[in-house]
């Protein structure tokens, strides 16, 4: 048997890198980590959770204006941006530490360096080489922004927490999640929103109530929706930077920001080198282990761009560490479904959904009946705002099992995180039904619909 240096080298610190590094070293493996940033990837420091933070403090513009229904008088407080800037960086460096500890802690080798592949058992860190039995690639993805005159203008959403000063007219471009977030956040704190999309309409991939439900929402509370068209060209100018459109219409703006997707981070990886297969989009092509076309290499993640959301990478991961050092004892190696995963986006109103879309359910299905209910929050019957909230349910007719669940409304990733270890479960609408809801919350909508459109 050759001998090597570790069990396991990850090539990549973020969440699933991590994970797998740290489950690994705690079953007895000898595991090495490198990444060349701060440790926790795109989520912890440029991603899920300083957007998250940043949804808060936006929510607040209009928690104080709804405070008056309420009896709350006097002027609400003005943002200090700064302050937020900084509030945030506190929270990433210390969530930075907490992974880096937890490394330490499991017995992970940290290495701080661009780790590259020399082979199908070697990685080059910093011009040291170091040996592994088996090598991880986690290094998840970057925003991809497209070439065009003046794109030199423009910012991803990795440059978004920092702006210096705060945009006060911000054009987003793009339908996605990404975009749709940023332009809800933005717009909460306080910049006129401008948000720019050649589809004809937002969130491509879900159901298609919710993207209009979602994008009504959006408008109404102060966002300025176009669609069916894209940039031309940008120009700076005195007044901030001028933005030529192809339908001809012309915007001022100080800052753009490109949310149009994200590709795998594989550039200068060495995948080439190692014989590590990719498909056209840079993206690791693996089995259902996550074994790559090495056998000693496996990829998990968004570099993978299968399912780019954290969770997944976790599991991901788990899959991985089972399949090399064997389960928990008493446990059954780990596998990996990409059936009913849940999913929010923390736009305003937040999106919360899992399952099937209505004509995905349709076309799988064949024979469905849709519930739905559309209806003014309890809160705001004396908040005085006009946000609504939207509850979906889609059912296979031949089983009566609950094949989708959608939610427009506050909360809705919360609400939507218990219904979806239900749904993963085979719950009917029969058992929906017979489940006593907890009153009054927006939740029990989802037990007590009863009229149902066939489809």
């Amino acid at each position: 048997m050759a001998d090597f240096d570790f069990d396991l080298f990850v090539i990549g610190g973020g969440s699933g890198g991590v994970r797998a590094a740290r489950m690994a070293a705690q079953r007895g493996a000898r595991v090495a980590l490198a990444e060349v940033a701060e440790m926790g990837g795109t989520c912890v420091n440029l991603g899920c959770i300083p957007k998250k933070l940043y949804s808060y403090a936006a929510h607040f513009a209009e928690s104080f204006e709804e405070s008056h229904g309420f009896g709350w008088v006097g002027e609400a407080p003005r943002l200090n941006w700064d302050t937020l800037k900084s509030n945030r960086a506190r929270e990433i460096t210390r969530l930075n530490g907490i992974y880096v500890q937890l490394l330490k802690s499991s017995g992970v080798q940290t290495l701080n360096g661009w780790a590259t592949l020399v082979d199908a058992h070697t990685v080059d860190v910093g011009g040291q080489r170091h040996s592994a039995e088996n090598i991880l690639v986690a290094t998840g993805g970057k925003p991809s922004i497209p070439e065009f005159p003046g794109s030199e203008h423009v910012i991803s959403s990795n440059e978004m927490f920092d702006l210096s000063p705060f945009p006060q007219r911000l054009l987003v471009v793009g339908g996605g999640y990404i975009a749709c977030e940023f332009a809800s956040i933005f717009n909460g704190l306080g910049a006129e929103v401008t948000q720019l999309y050649r589809g004809h309409q937002v969130l491509r991939g879900f159901d298609e109530e919710v993207r209009g439900f979602i994008a009504s929402e959006m408008v109404k509370s102060g966002v300025t929706l176009h669609l069916n068209t894209d940039v031309a060209t940008i120009e700076r100018s005195a007044d901030g930077l001028q933005v030529q459109l192809l339908d001809g219409s012309h915007i001022t703006v100080d800052s753009v920001l490109y949310a149009t997707g994200r590709v795998p981070l594989v550039k200068d990886l060495g995948l080439e080198a190692a014989g590590v297969r990719q498909a056209k989009s840079g993206a690791i092509e693996v089995n259902d282990q996550y074994q790559t076309s090495v056998p000693s290499i496996y990829a998990v993640g968004d570099v993978t761009a299968r399912v780019q959301l954290t969770p997944v990478a976790l599991a991901e991961a788990m899959v991985v560490v089972d399949a090399l050092f064997g389960p928990p004892e008493g446990k059954t190696p780990r596998g990996m479904s990409y059936d009913f995963i849940p999913t929010a986006v923390f736009t305003h109103p937040n999106i919360g959904t899992v399952g099937y879309t209505e004509l995905e359910a349709s076309e799988k299905f064949g024979k469905i009946s849709v519930y739905k209910s559309d209806f003014k929050a309890l809160k705001h019957t004396l908040s005085g705002s006009t946000e609504r909230t939207l509850m979906k349910l889609i059912v296979e007719d031949a089983t009566d099992r609950v094949v989708g669940l959608h939610m427009v409304g506050a909360d809705a990733g919360e609400i939507v995180q218990g219904f979806a270890v239900a749904m993963k479960a085979g719950a009917t609408k029969a058992v929906f039904d017979s489940t006593i809801g907890i009153h009054p919350t927006m939740a029990e909508e989802f037990v007590t619909m009863r009229e149902a459109l066939k489809r």
